[in-house]
């Protein structure tokens, strides 16, 4: 189970970059329905892979996931292709810390790119306080390690979570990793590994 990353995303080789087109921004209460519907689409895969169909990401309710978008610790990003939503990232913000979550990209638009984009485009999003970003994922998603591990994330440890085994990632941020993103046109962020 992986409650961060449901996008292959070319991790096992390159890949090219989201449509130029493609807007990122913040996620409001009226998009949360779309967000949900992402999020299960984007997740069926990882509960094929553990053969769970009960895990979070396919079990929140809409309710739950506007409860938790109204946080003030959470900040949830999506990208748009025209009036599309294709992407999303969330991100739970405890002091120096930010830990990232449902990192999901619709299924049609895996393998793009667009995971890569926001993963660094979640950074500008963040409070300057913040130093450091984890990101767990299943120890069997191995193209989710692959991606997290290919754009800086150093596994840290495992740990049981019931049958499954998950592994902590951790990336250490720099001035230099936060790079200005244009809300118009976020494709031009991709290319940043």
């Amino acid at each position: 189970m992986s409650d961060t990353t449901a996008v292959p995303d070319g991790a096992a080789g390159g890949a090219s970059a989201p449509d130029k087109s493609t807007r990122i921004a913040l996620v409001t209460d009226d998009q949360a329905g779309e967000l949900l519907t992402l999020r299960r689409a984007a997740f069926v895969s990882e509960a094929q892979l553990y053969d769970d169909p009960h895990i979070p990401p396919l079990t929140q309710t809409l309710a739950e996931l506007r409860e938790d978008m109204a946080r003030d610790d959470i900040v949830t990003i999506g990208a748009w292709e025209g009036h599309r939503l294709v992407g999303s990232i969330r991100v739970e913000v405890e002091g120096p810390k930010a830990t990232l979550g449902r990192l999901a990209v619709a299924p049609d638009q895996q393998g793009k790119g667009l995971g890569t984009t926001l993963m660094f485009a979640i950074l500008n999003y963040l409070p300057e306080h913040v130093t450091e970003i984890w990101a767990f994922t299943g120890k069997d998603s191995k193209h989710n390690l692959a991606l997290y591990t290919k754009h800086g994330y150093e596994a840290q440890y495992d740990e049981a979570a019931g049958q499954l085994t998950m592994t902590y990632l951790r990336r250490v941020l720099h001035a230099v990793d936060a790079q200005p993103v244009d809300d118009s046109a976020a494709g031009s962020s991709a290319d940043r590994s």
